[in-house]
């Protein structure tokens, strides 16, 4: 067998030559129209449900490479550059297969390859605090089955466990290099999934060694740049945390496990990207298998429903959507999703007060919020599965 570098950088998209894709947002943006086969009515009850599920947000819909829905509410806006929490593992994820791409030969066992050890660490994390971590691979830390400790619930082969000492996993801390590199194993490499901020981070790590440069300056130039993102940036400013940061409380590295703020619109490119197999006009960004591993199950987890950071519908748990849909949420009610056999993106933008604050990106703030979200309380008894929910009602506007 030829070695997964090879595959990934000698397979080309299957996406049609004629394939729309859209100009940046400053020369025009999306091409726009109102879908005949989508009810206008079913759509606008969506974006009801969405308005009881978080603070702000909105809903934006691209069918067939056009905008056909896009609406708003409390400090929700086109030009909103909320921190998006764990949406940021996708773009992590990518970062990688473009790095596998172009340094292939880094990785001679291509996915499989094993990667805790100076080659692709820093040496300071050397030797290991566990001799089992020899044994992660680079799939495992993507689809988050490394056993490095994360929350609960745990799967193993399907089955949900709780298990004793999960970890703090929800704040930017997790995103530290010192806190992924000493995160303790819950199981050994391959034997078990749980969602573990530090599993994603870690490939940061390996990408800002390979490439010699930080994430963020990596994806602008392989990633955004060609498909024409417009202002976004990462929630660098963190002065609270008591490591990880220099004397302003900026991040010292880009956090792999999230707090990425991109556009609503171009957050939709995202989307369309992973749509089209990771091609954008007449470049290959993404390898193409690369990209259509992220849309399903992976061999590397064969626990659970998540791929390479993110969540898949092989086992129709989510009903009424079609099994090739997939799609990463974000703490705060944020969700990009797409289903190809729909030519369907869809992004249920959210975020709570907090997530909103400019002093987190320092990028400017430009347009004016009402007030018409302050005090906002979500409905007594919550509203169930908000990012299921969402898709579910988005494609019974379809009309098939």
């Amino acid at each position: 067998m030829r070695p997964l570098f090879l595959a990934l950088t000698a397979l080309s998209s299957a996406v049609a030559e004629d394939t729309y894709f859209p100009p940046p947002d400053a020369k025009g943006g999306w091409r726009t129209r109102q879908d005949p086969a989508l009810d206008q009515a079913k759509l606008d009850e969506a974006f009801a449900y969405t308005q009881q599920t978080s603070q702000h947000g909105g809903l934006l819909i691209v069918r067939d490479g056009y905008l056909v829905y896009e609406k708003y509410f409390g400090r929700g806006h086109r030009e909103a550059l909320p921190e998006l929490a764990s949406c940021g593992k996708a773009f992590t994820s990518l970062a990688v297969g473009v790095m596998l791409g172009e340094h292939g030969s880094r990785f001679p066992d291509g996915l499989d390859q094993r990667v805790m050890n100076p080659k692709y660490l820093p040496g300071e994390y050397f030797p290991l605090d566990d001799p089992r971590k020899d044994q992660i691979s680079l799939g495992q830390l993507l689809s988050m089955s490394a056993g490095i400790r994360g929350t609960n619930p745990v799967y193993v082969k399907g089955q949900r466990y709780t298990w004793e000492q999960p970890t703090s996993d929800n704040g930017p801390y997790s995103t530290t290099d010192g806190f992924a590199m000493k995160q303790t194993l819950w199981c050994a490499p391959g034997e078990c999934y749980s969602y573990s901020t530090a599993s994603s981070h870690i490939p940061a790590i390996i990408v800002r060694k390979i490439t010699g440069m930080e994430m963020e300056d990596y994806m602008r130039e392989k990633l955004t740049k060609p498909m024409g993102f417009g202002l976004w940036g990462y929630a660098m400013y963190r002065p609270n945390l008591k490591g990880g940061i220099d004397a302003n409380g900026r991040m010292l590295h880009t956090p792999g496990g999230g707090s990425i703020a991109v556009r609503s619109t171009d957050m939709l490119r995202f989307g369309y990207l992973m749509l089209n197999e990771g091609r954008w006009g007449r470049k290959q960004v993404v390898p193409a298998e690369f990209a259509r591993m992220c849309g399903r199950m992976a061999r590397y987890n064969p626990h659970y429903s998540h791929s390479f950071n993110f969540n898949v519908n092989e086992d129709r748990h989510v009903t009424g959507v079609p099994k090739d849909a997939f799609w990463k949420a974000g703490a705060g009610g944020y969700c990009i999703y797409a289903v190809p056999s729909l030519n369907l993106v869809v992004y249920k933008m959210g975020g709570n007060e907090s997530q909103y604050d400019p002093k987190l990106t320092r990028l400017p703030v430009k347009y004016t919020y009402d007030g018409s979200r302050d005090g906002w309380k979500a409905p007594a008894g919550g509203v169930g599965d908000a990012t299921g929910r969402t898709l579910q009602l988005v494609v019974s506007a379809l009309h098939q």
